[in-house]
């Protein structure tokens, strides 16, 4: 399998840095998708859908013949989280950084684009640059987008790099591959008193005192057990901070996080039957936010990501559990296509996801790129035959 040339390379990491600087918050993917689609506009593709779910961007390579049609997924968005690092190409958005590695994941993608000017025998291929994964409103908004049945594949692929694993490592799990999330925000409206005179007021402090110990109660088993679940509080904020008024209002945030989507339904009433128990004379409103389902791969796809990873020589990590944290992902194999998502890894040393001084390795985009080549040439037959 041919692989890019050592200046393709080049220009690929000067791009990542670029996009480094410029980070976008979920659904603010303004610039970085203009970027992108200039970027496959140069790659001469078929076609290009702008504006997917919110800013999102897909690009399609048509094959010579017919034949199935492969999605191959990445996310455009950064995070609000203060970069903190010397990198020459560190974040110049103040309070945004690429935390996440999401600019390394949109470059690989281009990286196959760049491939993909020598089309594949059969069928097409997706480059989709995703919105808004953070939040986990952006697959959602995708496949709900008018336009998302001229883009619905057969199989679809999607990685993220994992820090505490060796750099290149393709790791691979058929089965529950992310766990499934949720923000509950839980709004609490009491009455306000005189802090001399409480008893004549409504204060939701003793309501939320046991529910910041009830509800982190309501986890229990082992990730890989289908009973797994954790209720993990994470805000809580009660009053006005004064000395002379006993509070009214209040609220708490908890992030509920199941291995199945079918834990995640009988967690989720547990949690609000906890809260109305607990509630008395308050008026209580719950909200839902960053909703993630479960990312369940699909055998037959692992198995075509694990054969080539084997031929391609890289480690292979099959992995006993799932990961913990979530992914939108899983909306995409929803209506019967055939996913499933690879943990790369990018180095038993690299800061974890999310820390304020994370950076993708540029060392990983060749292993990413001939990867998802050899998945699409697995597929739909060698590239520019």
């Amino acid at each position: 399998m041919q692989t890019l040339a050592p200046d393709q390379l080049a220009q690929l990491t000067a791009l990542r840095h670029d996009l480094h600087r410029y980070p976008e918050a979920s659904g603010e993917e303004i610039a970085t998708a203009q970027r992108i689609s200039a970027e496959l506009e140069a790659l001469g593709t078929d076609r290009i859908w702008q504006g997917l779910g919110g800013h999102g961007v897909a690009a399609e390579f048509t094959g010579a013949a017919p034949g199935p049609t492969i999605l191959l997924r990445c996310e455009l968005d950064g995070l609000p989280i203060r970069e903190l690092s010397d990198l020459p190409y560190k974040s110049l958005i103040e309070g945004k950084g690429h935390l996440c590695g999401h600019d390394g994941h949109m470059v690989s993608m281009l990286g196959v684009g760049m491939r993909l000017k020598m089309r594949p025998a059969t069928g097409r291929v997706i480059l989709l640059f995703q919105p808004a994964e953070e939040t986990g409103a952006g697959a959602k908004a995708v496949v709900e987008d008018g336009r998302w049945p001229e883009i619905r594949p057969d199989y679809a692929f999607a990685y993220h790099n994992v820090p505490g694993r060796p750099l290149g490592e393709i790791g691979l799990r058929s089965g529950p591959g992310n766990c499934a999330s949720r923000g509950m925000q839980i709004l609490f409206e009491g009455k306000s008193s005189h802090a001399a005179a409480p008893e004549d007021g409504l204060s939701p402090a003793p309501v939320m005192a046991k529910l910041m110990t009830s509800l982190p109660g309501l986890g229990g088993g082992k990730i890989g057990d289908d009973a797994f679940a954790l209720s993990t509080l994470t805000h809580a904020n009660l009053g006005e901070p004064t000395f002379g008024i006993a509070p009214a209002d209040g609220e708490l945030r908890v992030t509920l996080r199941t291995m199945s989507n079918a834990r995640m339904d009988s967690l989720i009433a547990d949690a609000l039957a906890e809260v109305e128990r607990s509630k008395g004379a308050l008026r209580v409103g719950v909200q839902w936010h960053d909703i993630f389902p479960s990312v369940v791969n699909d055998a037959d796809a692992t198995a075509i990501a694990r054969d080539v990873a084997r031929k391609l020589g890289h480690a292979i990590n099959e992995m006993p559990l799932p990961m913990r944290w979530s992914e939108d992902f899983g909306r995409i194999g929803d209506d019967g296509t055939k996913a499933t998502m690879l943990y790369i890894g990018s180095g038993e040393t690299q800061p974890q996801l999310h820390n304020p001084d994370y950076d993708f390795p540029d060392a990983l985009l060749p292993i990413v790129i001939d990867q998802f080549c050899g998945i699409v040439e697995s597929l739909l037959g060698p590239l520019g035959s």
